[in-house]
């Protein structure tokens, strides 16, 4: 029997039907590519500075994945109403950055034990309802390091969440000692206690001894001034001479106030240091490391392996780990 206008031939369904013979409507919405299948995105407040969605956007492409990755700047009193919302919204899941991590952990139904034993979550998978949060923060660390910590010495430098998160990644990967400083004392000294690592008072009681220095302070986070930002756009190449020279003498002495803040004077780096601080040009602990030959793992490399964690946990599928370095390094 030929199929009518009204519809297929009698007792078929249109999906069953081969696509001649399918009836106008159905035959054209099998036919039509679909809009974006789904949204992931990063809440934070701010994100207007996140490398998050060029990296993520990168990575669907690569696959050929019809996702797409977007900023989502959400006030703390309005977190909670927008995370439980995102399924609904069509988002598979979603980054979640300061100061939004222990709240992210707080609104899920499920937790990884990463998550719960950290505190915090970075990383919300929606999906039949739920939301599930997991923290890549740790496993994105450990594998920018590249090597296991078992048996190393380590100084973490400061005592916030992504201090708690490297902390107990080295303790939980076999690390022979983890030691935490930070300006404020007491902060370093309740984070010891809680993960049952040791404080220090100065970095130089634990320097000297350390294999693997991390920094996870704000220390080095410098913004590009604004004549460096002109010379870079007018494409004026005395202008940008200028501004290198400057630079130059700048990045001198950003090293010399950096190291001082940390109290890393006259210290030796160890064998290898990790900076979480990324920008757009070397750090003054890359700097610092670089002068001494020490091995450097840069803060972007740690998000890159984060984002491609979370990428693998919403898609099922592996992360195209050279796509996103290079879109995160681009910006």
């Amino acid at each position: 029997m030929l199929p009518t206008e009204e519809g297929p031939p009698e007792g078929r369904l249109p999906e069953e039907c081969p696509p001649e013979e399918r009836p106008p409507d159905a035959r054209r919405l099998a036919e039509t590519p679909p809009s974006p299948e789904a949204l992931c995105g990063v809440l934070g407040w701010p994100v207007a500075h996140s490398r998050s969605p060029a990296m993520h956007n990168a990575a669907f492409e690569t696959l050929g994945i019809d996702w797409r990755y977007v900023k989502l700047p959400i006030a703390p009193e309005l977190f909670e109403e927008t995370a439980r919302a995102l399924g609904a919204s069509g988002f598979r899941g979603a980054n979640v950055t300061i100061p939004h991590k222990q709240a992210a952990l707080a609104v899920a139904i499920d937790t990884t034990p990463a998550a719960r034993a950290i505190g915090a979550a970075n990383t919300l998978t929606c999906a039949d309802g739920t939301i599930d949060a997991d923290n890549s923060d740790a496993r994105g660390f450990l594998d920018a390091l590249g090597e296991s910590p078992r048996g190393l010495r380590a100084l973490v430098l400061g005592a916030g969440g992504a201090a708690r998160a490297v902390v107990w990644a080295l303790r939980e990967e076999g690390a022979a000692e983890v030691a935490i400083w930070n300006r404020t004392s007491g902060r370093a000294a309740a984070l010891a206690h809680q993960l049952g690592v040791r404080h220090v008072e100065r970095p130089a009681e634990a320097a000297g001894a350390a294999d693997l220095l991390v920094n996870t302070t704000s220390v080095g986070l410098e913004r590009r001034t604004g004549a460096a930002a002109h010379a870079l756009a007018s494409g004026d190449d005395a202008p940008a001479a200028v501004e290198r020279a400057l630079a130059a003498r700048r990045d001198d002495g950003a090293v010399e106030h950096a190291i001082e803040e940390l109290e890393l004077t006259d210290l030796a780096p160890p064998a290898t240091v990790v900076d979480l601080v990324y920008g757009e040009g070397p750090t003054p602990l890359a700097r610092w490391s670089a002068a001494h030959d020490a091995r450097f793992v840069d803060g972007l490399e740690v998000l890159v392996r984060q984002g491609a964690l979370s990428f693998e946990r919403w898609t099922g599928q592996p992360a195209p780990v050279e796509a996103m370095r290079r879109a995160a390094r681009l910006g």
